[in-house]
C-alpha cells in the first residue's frame, strides 16, 4: 500500500502537514478496506449467515430424534409395565431378573441400547439406574426421568385421594391449578405507566453487548494485522520518513473505525428493509386469518377473526415494549461504547502489531491484552440476567470490560451517575492507553529480530522523548 504523503519540511509548518497526512492515511485505510471484495461480500452475506446459523440451531433443536433405541427394563416393583410404552423412536422391553443380571454387565451384541433398573424402594429414595456402553444423550435420560416421576406422582396423589374419602377430590384439585400472567409496567417521572418486558430488555442488552464485543475484537485485530503486514514488508520505513508514527497510528485506527461504522450502517439498513418485508409478508390480514383458522381447527374451535385480533395485539404489544425502552439513551450509549471500546483495544492491538515481527509472537501478546474483553463476553449472560448485582456493577465500571458489560445494563434504566462514571473512566483509560500505545508504536516500528515480552514493553514505556 503506497501513501502519497506530504513531507514534513519544517517545524513551522508541522501542524497543517500533520493534519493533512493523518487525513490522507485515514482516507487510504478506509478506501483500501471498503473496496475489497471480501468486505463487500461479508457485509452483504453476514446478516443472512447469522440468520441461517440461528435457523439451523432452531431447526436441529426442534427436529425429532431419528435414532432407534431399544431399552431393556427390569422392574423390581412390577408397577411400571403400562407406563413405559414406545415413545418416538425409543422402545422399552421388560425383561426378567435373570436376563437383567446378564445384560447389566454385558450389553454388547444384545441389541439393547441400555438397561433400566427400577428398584423396589424407588418410592422412598426416588432413584433408578440406567446402564449403557455409551454416554447417554440428555433427551433420553430426561424422557425416562419424566415417565418415572409422572407415574409415582400420580400414584401417590391417587392414594391420597382414596384415603381422604372424597370421591370428586381429583376434579376439585385439578380446578385449583392456576397459571398467572404477570404484566410489567414502568412508571415514568410524570406518573404515566407504560408496558415493559424483561424479556425484551434482556434480549436487547445481550445482543448489543455481543455486537460490541464482535466488532471491537474484529476491527482491533484488523488494525494489528495491517501494522504487522507493513512492518514485515518494510513499507513502514518509507511511510514514516514522511509522517510521524503517531499520525500513522491515528490514521489507521480512525480509518478502520469508519469501516466498522459503515458496515454497521449497511446492516441496520438491510435489517430495517428485512423487517418491513417480513412484516408485510407474514402479518397480512390474509396470512393471520389462515394461521388463526388452522390453529382454531386443531383446537376444535372456529373463530379466525378472534385469533387474527389476538396475533395483531401480540405484535403491537412487542413493538410497544420496544418503543418504551429508552431508545435515544441506548443508541447513544451503543455508539459511545462502540467507539471508545474500539479506540482502547485498537490502540493496544496496534502497539502489539508494531512490537512483534511474526504471528507466533503476536498470538502470545494478544491474549493478555484482550483477556478482559474475552472475560466480559463470558460474563455477559449473568450480567444481563442480574443487571443490578455487584458483578454487573464492577464489570460496567472497570474500563477494560465496560464496553460490553455496560451495554448489557443500559436497557434496564440504571442510575445515571453509574453511566457517567463508567464513561468518564473509559475515556481517561483510553487516553492513557493511546499515549502508551503511541510510545510503543514509535519504538517498535523499526525494531526487527528482537523477541519482545511484557518486561521489554515496560522498558519502552519508560523511555523519554
Amino acid at each position: 500500500m503506497t501513501y502519497l504523503l506530504k513531507p514534513l519540511k519544517s517545524r513551522t509548518k508541522t501542524k497543517p502537514a500533520n493534519m493533512s497526512n493523518t487525513l490522507l492515511i485515514l482516507k487510504q485505510e478506509y478506501l483500501k478496506r471498503v473496496k475489497k471484495k471480501s468486505f463487500i461480500i461479508l457485509t452483504i452475506l453476514m446478516p443472512f449467515l447469522i440468520a441461517g446459523v440461528y435457523g439451523l440451531v432452531i431447526y436441529f433443536s426442534i427436529k425429532d430424534d431419528t435414532e432407534e433405541r431399544k431399552i431393556a427394563v427390569y422392574d423390581a416393583t412390577n408397577l411400571f409395565l403400562g407406563e413405559f410404552s414406545e415413545e418416538g423412536t425409543t422402545s422399552y422391553h421388560f425383561i426378567p431378573k435373570e436376563e437383567y443380571a446378564t445384560l447389566k454387565t454385558n450389553l454388547k451384541g444384545s441389541g439393547y441400547y441400555g438397561v433400566l433398573f427400577i428398584p423396589s424402594d424407588i418410592y422412598s429414595n426416588n432413584q433408578a439406574q440406567l446402564f449403557s456402553e455409551k454416554q447417554l444423550p440428555f433427551e433420553l435420560t430426561e424422557q425416562i426421568e419424566r415417565k418415572l416421576s409422572r407415574f409415582i406422582e400420580n400414584d401417590k396423589r391417587q392414594k391420597v385421594i382414596e384415603e381422604s374419602g372424597i370421591p370428586d377430590l381429583e376434579d376439585r384439585l385439578s380446578k385449583t391449578r392456576t397459571s398467572v400472567n404477570l404484566s410489567t409496567l414502568k412508571i415514568s417521572q410524570s406518573g404515566e405507566t407504560k408496558k415493559s418486558s424483561s424479556v425484551v430488555a434482556f434480549i436487547a442488552s445481550y445482543a448489543m453487548g455481543l455486537i460490541i464485543y464482535f466488532f471491537v475484537f474484529m476491527y482491533g485485530a484488523m488494525v494489528m494485522r495491517s501494522v504487522m503486514e507493513e512492518k514485515k514488508s518494510r513499507i513502514i520505513e518509507v511511510i514514516i520518513s514522511s509522517v510521524k508514527p503517531s499520525q500513522l497510528m491515528a490514521g489507521k485506527i480512525i480509518g478502520t473505525a469508519l469501516v466498522g461504522l459503515t458496515q454497521v450502517a449497511i446492516w441496520l439498513i438491510l435489517g430495517g428493509i428485512g423487517l418491513v418485508v417480513v412484516q408485510s409478508f407474514f402479518f397480512t390480514p390474509e396470512s393471520a386469518q389462515q394461521m388463526g383458522q388452522s390453529i382454531m381447527e386443531s383446537q376444535g374451535q372456529m373463530n379466525p377473526a378472534a385469533m387474527q385480533a389476538a396475533q395483531s395485539n401480540q405484535v403491537m404489544e412487542v413493538m410497544e415494549m420496544i418503543g418504551n425502552l429508552n431508545l435515544p439513551l441506548i443508541l447513544f450509549s451503543f455508539v459511545f461504547y462502540f467507539l471508545a471500546g474500539y479506540l482502547l483495544y485498537s490502540a493496544l492491538l496496534g502497539a502489539v502489531g508494531a512490537a512483534v515481527d511474526n504471528d507466533e509472537d503476536s498470538q502470545q501478546m494478544v491474549f493478555p491484552v484482550t483477556f478482559p474483553l474475552i472475560l466480559s463476553i463470558m460474563l455477559l449472560f449473568p450480567i444481563a440476567k442480574n443487571p443490578e448485582g455487584p458483578l454487573a456493577f464492577w464489570c460496567s465500571i472497570i474500563p477494560f470490560t465496560s464496553p460490553v458489560a455496560m451495554m448489557a445494563r443500559v436497557p434496564y434504566d440504571l442510575p445515571i451517575w453509574e453511566l457517567l462514571l463508567s464513561m468518564g473512566l473509559l475515556v481517561l483509560t483510553t487516553i492513557v492507553c493511546i499515549m502508551a500505545a503511541a510510545k510503543i508504536y514509535r519504538i517498535g516500528l523499526l525494531m526487527y529480530g528482537k523477541k519482545v515480552n511484557i518486561k521489554e514493553l515496560i522498558k519502552w514505556l519508560r523511555y523519554k522523548g
